[in-house]
């Protein structure tokens, strides 16, 4: 076989999930043909989609050493670059990268790719605003690109700027409604910001008119007491919050026949829950590289009875995929806070709380309601013990939320809050820590923000991110309350607050995602914390700031008292949750249909 048809072949595989052996290939044509250009940039395009990023960076840098002296290559330098210029960024190596993404965009302006990656890079890189003039330079030379548009949202969503972001991806639907990618987008963006709940209802329904393919639904044996070979489908599993939620019904194999992970995010080099993931699955299908056809047919062939959709609408989603019905049941949890609007997606996984009766009709899924909580969290191991503030004037409250949580109504909540507070603690502060802080254009925007709804500056202090998980939870030292986001509540950030002792306020909305507060301090056994207006927010946060005792018991008790609760009981929601899957089998057995 020729090299060319080999390295074809090579490629192929890697699309099925084969990536091993398309390594273990294109590694035999590059030791038989040390300058073979095309065998170079094939390894290290697997390599680097593998997590094996230092290797991956080494034969980039091989490439480039034999093609740059020959002025035949110049056109094949762009490419290179910019798959070169993702792998430094991975690693780190951030002001190499940015420099490869602008030479390529230099030997060739209309290029897009490195537009995106230069846009993604900036945003790392703590420069939303940079990244906002880049994309909408890369959009007036490519008017209407749906992956520049894609891009130039999440970008103003960095900056803080998601109105901005919500009309450029209305608008480019309106001019172009064939773009799915850029409807997930927004319906992601819709739970961030202040959008009438029928409007957010009607845009998630929506997404069914856009239903792809021809349904051809999976048929396999409906015995309904079988063991079920369960798949998941997810771009999160490694160190991701998703991953925290997911842990305590990984570890209950019973009634599993078999366990398949489809991942559809770039392997992370060392990355200890990917590596934990992988052990627990009885088969792993890197699925990055793969269509949509490519992971319809991965499932089909793993004969998958039930699959676990975590993403949906989120980046690591791939609804798509699923467009053709692979699996006969097909249910999404965890991973997005709203109905998924697809055609396939039966069940959708919940409680009693973040949606209670009536709640049917915002979602296109039946909901698998398994009380009290929809989730468990399973605190890292790293976590250090929690710690009494050190002596200090004055009362900090303390929010560690994404900024893009923080909306306008938001700041005005936690003012009211602030000033109750400093009528029985005495002038209280406020600390926000986010990655979006080490940006100056966004702490900016974020202190006028607050300072318009009542917070001044000088009260408010922003921390950026911190390296490890013991160094982000140990800064709830400094915390004595903690308030949470609306009208998309924190998960992970609430649960994190809760396990290192600290009180957490949240308001009860209308939704899901403004729900989800509610149900983990009532699964943990603080619902007393969860307010139903902006007045008895306030009224909380006033109790708990005049009452210092009360807080330092909570200091040394929440952690125990949130270890022994439903929040982080582990085997009882496993068997729930697969209870759940089990129900859902049951009905499709029976007859039920396999999507509304």
């Amino acid at each position: 076989m020729s090299s060319t048809r080999a390295l074809e072949k090579a490629l192929a595989d890697a699309r099925e999930g084969k990536l091993a052996s398309a390594l273990a290939s294109v590694r035999m044509i590059a030791q038989r043909d040390p300058k073979n250009l095309e065998a170079m940039f094939v390894l290290a395009s697997l390599l680097a989609d593998s997590g094996q990023l230092t290797q991956a960076i080494h034969h980039y840098s091989r490439w480039f050493a034999v093609a740059e002296p020959d002025p035949s290559m110049r056109v094949n330098l762009p490419p290179v670059r910019n798959n070169y210029a993702n792998a430094l960024m991975a690693v780190g190596r951030r002001d190499e990268a940015l420099m490869q993404w602008r030479e390529a965009l230099r030997i060739s302006p209309d290029y897009d790719l490195p537009y995106i990656g230069l846009v993604r890079g900036l945003i790392e890189c703590g420069d939303a605003e940079g990244a906002v003039r880049e994309g909408m330079q890369g959009l007036a030379r490519k008017p209407g690109s749906p992956l520049l548009v894609e891009l130039v949202s999440e970008a103003l969503e960095a900056a803080m700027r998601l109105d901005e972001a919500v009309d450029l991806l209305r608008n480019t639907l309106d001019a172009d409604p064939s773009q799915p990618h850029l409807r997930s987008r927004l319906l992601t963006a819709l739970n961030y910001v202040d959008c009438p709940l029928a409007e957010s209802v009607a845009a998630h329904r929506a997404f069914l008119d856009r239903a792809g393919g021809t349904w051809r639904p999976a048929q396999p044996d409906r015995t309904p007491t079988r063991p079920l070979r369960i798949g998941i489908l997810s771009g999160d599993m490694r160190t991701h919050s998703v991953a925290f939620f997911t842990q305590a019904w990984l570890q209950r194999r019973a009634d599993v026949d078999a366990l398949v992970v489809f991942s559809t995010a770039n392997a992370t080099e060392g990355d200890p829950m990917r590596a934990h993931f992988q052990r627990l699955a009885h088969d792993w299908v890197d699925c990055t590289r793969a269509s949509d056809e490519r992971i319809d047919q991965c499932i089909r062939e793993r004969r998958i009875d039930v699959l676990l959709e975590l993403g949906a609408h989120t980046s690591g989603g791939r609804l798509l995929a699923l467009d053709s019905g692979p699996a006969p049941v097909v249910i999404t949890a965890i991973g997005y806070p709203n109905s998924t609007g697809h055609r396939a997606v039966g069940w959708r996984v919940v409680d009693s709380i973040t949606d209670p009766p009536g709640a049917e009709e915002q979602s296109t899924e039946t909901l698998l309601r398994i009380d009290p909580c929809f989730l468990c969290y399973t605190p890292p191991a790293e976590a250090p013990l929690p710690a009494v503030r050190g002596p200090s004037p004055g009362l900090v409250f303390g929010s560690f939320n994404l900024a893009n949580k923080i909306s306008p109504r938001c700041a005005r909540l936690w003012a009211s809050a602030m000033r109750a507070a400093d009528e029985v603690a005495g002038p209280s502060t406020l600390l926000l820590k986010n990655a979006a802080m080490a940006d100056p254009s966004v702490k900016e925007r974020l202190l006028a923000m607050l300072e318009a709804a009542g917070i001044a500056r000088t009260r408010v202090e922003l921390l950026p991110k911190t390296p490890t998980i013991a160094e982000h939870l140990a800064l709830y030292a400094r915390v004595d309350i903690a308030l949470d986001t609306v009208p998309y509540n924190g998960t992970t950030t609430t649960c994190e607050a809760l396990w290192m002792g600290v009180p957490t306020i949240t308001l009860r909305g209308d939704r899901h995602a403004a729900r989800v507060g509610a149900s983990l301090l009532a699964a943990c056994g603080h619902p007393e914390w969860c307010a139903e207006n902006e007045e008895s927010f306030a009224a909380v946060a006033k109790a708990l700031a005049g009452n210092q005792s009360e807080r330092a018991r909570l200091r040394a008790s929440l952690r125990s008292e949130m270890a022994a609760s439903p929040l982080c009981g582990a085997a009882a929601y496993a068997e729930r949750f697969h209870a759940a899957i089990r129900f859902a089998w049951h009905a499709w057995c029976g007859g039920a249909p396999v999507a509304r």
